[in-house]
């Protein structure tokens, strides 16, 4: 009878690795899922280039929703009055400060967006935050590789899809969660 742990001729299965330390470890890397297992170089390539593509992705959608609003705008201001703010002061406030202070609510200027674009609008948002935190927990695995991957994909992303500049749009996030 065999007392020494009875594994000979069984192949251990190989475990996920969670490092909470920088780290360039290739092989038995998880990302984010158990089943996002590593096993090979072939498949950290393959990983490698989703998390790229995912980045490239996720400054798509930065400009896809940028493009969105402006189209929602120009086919708002045509023939349609603005909304103005208004607080019951015969003086002018500012934003969030009156709102606070005055403990009134101050409508925002602008134009209401009817609910079938408020929906498209959030739509996009939502796929932005979902993909910015799915990023974000990529770049929590400490794995250089991994984190270079999310910044190859950002920076081909925004060299791909930032070739025009809106010195009017003071709204522009960097590469933040959301």
């Amino acid at each position: 009878m065999n007392h020494d742990g009875g594994h000979e001729g069984h192949d251990m299965a190989a475990r996920c690795s969670m490092n909470m330390l920088w780290n360039t470890q290739i092989i038995d890397t998880c990302v984010i899922f158990p089943s996002w297992h590593i096993r090979s170089t072939a498949q950290f390539l393959v990983s490698f280039v989703v998390i790229v593509l995912l980045g490239v992705l996720y400054e798509y959608l930065r400009v896809l929703q940028q493009s969105v609003d402006a189209k929602i705008g120009e086919k708002l201001s045509k023939g349609k009055r603005a909304a103005s703010p208004v607080s019951g002061r015969s003086t002018p406030e500012r934003g969030e400060d009156a709102a606070l202070l005055g403990g009134r609510r101050v409508k925002q200027a602008g134009y209401v967006v009817p609910t079938h674009y408020r929906a498209l609008r959030a739509g996009l948002y939502g796929a932005s935050v979902f993909l910015s935190f799915f990023l974000m927990l990529v770049f929590m695995t400490y794995n250089a590789y991994l984190i270079f991957a999310v910044i190859v994909g950002a920076a081909i992303g925004h060299y791909a899809f930032g070739g025009f500049v809106n010195f009017d749009n003071t709204s522009g996030k960097g590469m933040s969660c959301h």
